[in-house]
């Protein structure tokens, strides 16, 4: 039967979508993508008549003027197909580049199939171990609009200072546009206080407050970051992917 890809809307492709996120069980980076206006086009993919999946295409914000592919998923039961719908895909949704995480076992192999220049953009980490880390002097508080004045009242219960000697010497917080129920820890480290172990003490502090609300704590980094990837594994989060990008060529 004919294979077809057709624009649809975010209600047609939800089902699959929650299928998707099942299969993936982690933190999906671009899930918030799907809801900002204007800054996806949602693809239909069809056999005949039937639904088989979908695709989705990023085309706004960072990836203003390059349609980008960064969902792709097919219902098991047409997956012997795969290939087949991806060749589809592409012409009609004029995607120019893909963007995915490694843990996305369909998109990663159509990147590495259709794409060249693929990279490595973040490393991405999940909690594997609850740590105890106790820096001489270092205590732990949420934080405060005086702190993060740039931060909405309603996100500050998630967010958290380390104080030295009553200097406020890191900030960080947790990022809930992801999907259900992750959190991204992120945090900073004012100078004078560095390699003195305070970023791993707020990341294991921030990852009991993502669990106190339940949720579930990850993270990221450069992947040229070597001092974010040594705080994030001295906290107990240990690597799990990539966010990797390449530029399409013909299929």
């Amino acid at each position: 039967m004919e294979l077809a890809a057709t624009i649809g809307s975010l209600d047609q492709i939800s089902p699959w979508r929650e299928a998707y996120r099942a299969e993936m069980n982690c933190q999906v980076i671009h899930d918030s993508i799907h809801f900002r206006q204007g800054w996806t086009v949602e693809y239909v993919l069809t056999v005949g008549a039937t639904p088989a999946g979908y695709g989705s295409v990023a085309v706004a914000g960072p990836w203003t003027g390059k349609p980008t592919l960064y969902e792709f998923y097919i219902l098991p039961e047409h997956r012997l197909r795969l290939f087949d719908f991806f060749t589809i895909l592409l012409p009609v949704s004029r995607a120019v580049a893909i963007e995915t995480q490694s843990n996305d076992p369909w998109l990663t192999v159509m990147l590495h199939a259709f794409a060249r220049n693929v990279a490595s953009e973040s490393i991405l980490f999940h909690d594997q171990k609850a740590t105890s880390l106790a820096p001489s002097g270092a205590r732990f508080r949420p934080a405060t609009a005086g702190d993060l004045p740039q931060v909405s009242p309603r996100q500050l219960d998630a967010h958290g200072v380390v104080e030295i000697d009553g200097a406020v010497a890191a900030t960080g917080g947790i990022l809930f546009h992801y999907n259900p129920p992750y959190g991204d820890i992120y945090m900073e480290v004012a100078d004078p206080f560095r390699k003195r172990g305070l970023g791993s003490f707020l990341v294991q502090e921030l990852k009991r407050v993502c669990y106190r609300r339940g949720n579930i704590p990850a993270a990221r980094c450069n992947p040229n970051n070597i001092a974010s990837r040594k705080t994030l594994q001295k906290a107990g989060f240990v690597p799990c992917g990539h966010i990797l990008s390449g530029t399409l060529v013909s299929a």
